[in-house]
């Protein structure tokens, strides 16, 4: 595979997505695709992620010979809100940042979906990258553009497309994470595969084992090809006015779980059980067979996904369903599969036909 991925916006080159094995060229590849003197630098990251990497990660932007500072909050989803992004932007205007300023996003999905607000709305925009440390940030929230935080417990409720300057990729922070946010990862991974690839959905269920073994060549792949296929819908549809709604196959039904769980369940973990329930309404529908749904199932548990849950009722996720932003009227705009590897969305789901697959779920 390509060790970097160019990935365009409004038909012209935006930003390339480098692949490495550390973060030894950092600056020489920020030299080359960025080329620009900031007088400020913010490396943004969180509690768990500022341990292992902040330190190396400040060291090396110093090289640049510019004031580098860093704002870390407490890991996980409750951080990803209005009153974070409020402290960054006062950590900002305490150390002057200005126009010319620049935002590092250190760390997975939540720093990277907040940074990415903070700088398309601070000063009315100023410049960052990316550099995601976690696997479902490396496949999903990092590509693309899309930035936002939670408000009152509706997830990404506000937010921005905004496009990062450069995506540097250490592949071999995934080898730090624990079994769970490598498995919510891996969630991310199959969905995209399932939308648009069957070849890859079928090595992806193959080489189980070795793709959980973390394997470096293993993972260079997964997540290049990945990147492959979201750079290239994002490339179409930029601000999802089409085909980028595909991306959130298994999220509606998904979501509404996150946020019934109060977020105690991993992004992927609900995006997991969104898709056991898309299956069966793809189904239901007459396209995928029941072998098919069984597959995938069985796919999902190979990655340790979950595939049931407990302790919540089908009406009360429906409800929350409700409440995504991807409503259209009073109907939920619906990803299903017409076959593995093709997806399409659909939008005459009754209330009857939903809380049927939602039962699917409920162990």
């Amino acid at each position: 595979m390509n060790e970097e991925l160019l990935i365009n916006y409004e038909n012209q080159p935006c930003y390339k997505i480098v692949f490495r094995p550390d973060f030894n060229d950092l600056i020489t590849v920020f030299n080359q695709e960025v080329g620009h003197t900031y007088d400020n630098i913010c490396i943004v990251t969180d509690s768990n992620v500022a341990e292992l990497y902040l330190s190396d990660v400040i060291s090396t932007f110093k090289k640049l010979d510019v004031n580098v500072s860093s704002f870390s909050f407490p890991a996980g989803e409750k951080s990803k809100n209005l009153d974070m992004v409020k402290l960054l932007y006062e950590h900002l205007i305490i150390k002057r940042f200005t126009r010319n300023s620049l935002l590092v996003a250190l760390g997975g999905g939540v720093v990277g979906d907040l940074t990415g607000f903070a700088a398309a709305t601070f000063l009315r925009g100023i410049d960052f990258i990316q550099i995601p440390t976690t696997l479902l940030s490396q496949v999903d929230s990092s590509v693309g553009g899309k930035t936002g935080v939670d408000f009152n417990k509706y997830k990404n409720m506000v937010g921005a497309f905004y496009m990062p300057r450069l995506v540097y990729m250490n592949l071999n922070t995934i080898k730090s994470l624990d079994d769970d946010n490598f498995a919510c990862g891996m969630a991310e991974v199959i969905k995209s595969a399932l939308i648009a690839d069957s070849n890859f959905y079928k090595w992806l269920k193959d080489n189980a084992a070795i793709i959980s073994s973390k394997d470096y060549e293993a993972l260079k792949y997964t997540v290049s090809k990945c990147c492959e296929i979201k750079g290239h819908v994002v490339e179409i549809d930029p601000k999802e006015k089409g085909i980028r709604a595909y991306l959130n196959f298994g999220h509606s039904l998904g979501h509404a779980i996150e946020k019934l769980s109060n977020f105690k369940l991993g992004h992927g973990q609900c995006v997991s059980l969104g898709m056991v329930c898309a299956m069966h309404l793809s189904n239901r529908l007459g396209y995928v067979s029941n072998i098919d749904v069984t597959d995938v199932i069985s796919t999902l548990s190979a990655y340790n996904l979950p595939i049931t849950i407990s302790d919540l009722s089908a009406t009360d996720i429906l409800e929350a369903s409700k409440s995504d932003k991807k409503m259209k009227g009073n109907k939920i705009k619906f990803i299903i599969l017409k076959a593995l590897g093709e997806a399409d969305s659909y939008m005459d789901f009754s209330d009857e036909d939903l809380l049927w697959a939602i039962e699917k779920v409920l162990g």
